[in-house]
């Protein structure tokens, strides 16, 4: 009787500890709300960003826009908010669930990641991360494809010439 009892609260815990995990992963939508609630407050517009924990370039993207030299310049104009799709077996459990079909609605599930979508505070579509032929930026690194992303920031934010020739330095491959 006390195994069993013992066994049943082990029970008990293991179902609750997976069951919060499974809600340790927002939503789509609940993270969209949050982006852009704090958007209002603080006359941003949200730049939303697609990836997942493989991709080199979603990781190249990051690292960009927190670059020292950069982050303030992002951080002064936009929310900028992640969700994560297109994970692999072992890690299909990091996905947002809603993601991927939020992904659909912005015409990006098939297109490579990161994509990323630039909204004004109200939720309307202002850039998003394809290219003048209609293929995804992604992170942007050579002078042309940098050149489109810079473009983009400038249609959707308060940066100045100086400030966008210094996310240029940064975005642009070197060597």
């Amino acid at each position: 009787m006390k195994k069993t009892i013992q066994q049943i609260g082990i029970l008990c815990y293991l179902i609750t500890t997976f069951s919060n995990a499974q809600e340790a992963i927002p939503a789509a939508e609940e993270i969209m709300d949050i982006a852009f609630q704090e958007a209002k407050e603080e006359n941003k517009n949200v730049f939303l960003m697609f990836h997942a924990s493989w991709c080199g370039w979603c990781h190249r993207m990051d690292d960009n826009m927190q670059n020292k030299a950069c982050k303030e310049f992002f951080d002064t104009n936009y929310v900028i908010t992640h969700l994560t799709v297109k994970e692999n077996k072992e890690n299909k459990h990091l996905e947002n669930p809603g993601a991927f079909a939020f992904l659909g609605q912005l015409k990006g599930e098939k297109q490579g990641i990161p994509y990323w979508v630039i909204f004004d505070k109200k939720g309307n579509v202002l850039e998003n991360s394809f290219d003048s032929k209609g293929s995804n930026l992604g992170c942007p690194y050579t002078k042309e494809e940098v050149q489109q992303f810079i473009g983009k920031l400038k249609n959707t934010s308060r940066l100045n010439e100086e400030q966008l020739d210094i996310i240029r330095g940064v975005f642009v491959k070197k060597g």
